[in-house]
């Protein structure tokens, strides 16, 4: 969560004429992966829970793409996007360590 209320606040800074470009590609992706996440966890099933947290890490990378993007066209710097990178970084691993976790444990019950 907090790295989508970073990026909200990162694209109040983006031109006008972005709302429906850019800004609006960083703001859905960014809410994109707690809602995955918590959808997955409301469907109380490891196989639907994984599922939902595969798609969180791909909007994850979409989130990132779109980052750097911002920084090369000039709407935003490297400076300005550390703190996102830093916490798409930590979510990024959260996110594997927690599917591992979760498929060696659906493994297990399986054998």
């Amino acid at each position: 969560m907090d790295l989508a209320v970073e990026c909200y606040g990162l694209t109040k800074e983006f031109p006008k004429e972005e709302i429906y470009g850019l800004t609006s590609q960083v703001r859905r992706s960014a809410a994109s992966i707690a809602a995955n996440i918590a959808e997955g966890y409301g469907r109380e099933a490891t196989g639907a829970y994984v599922h939902h947290l595969k798609i969180a890490q791909g909007s994850l990378k979409e989130l990132e793409t779109h980052l750097i993007l911002s920084a090369r066209v000039g709407m935003t710097t490297v400076s300005q996007t550390q703190l996102a990178h830093s916490l798409i970084t930590e979510v990024a691993k959260m996110l594997r360590s927690l599917i591992r976790r979760l498929q060696d444990g659906q493994n297990e019950r399986e054998n």
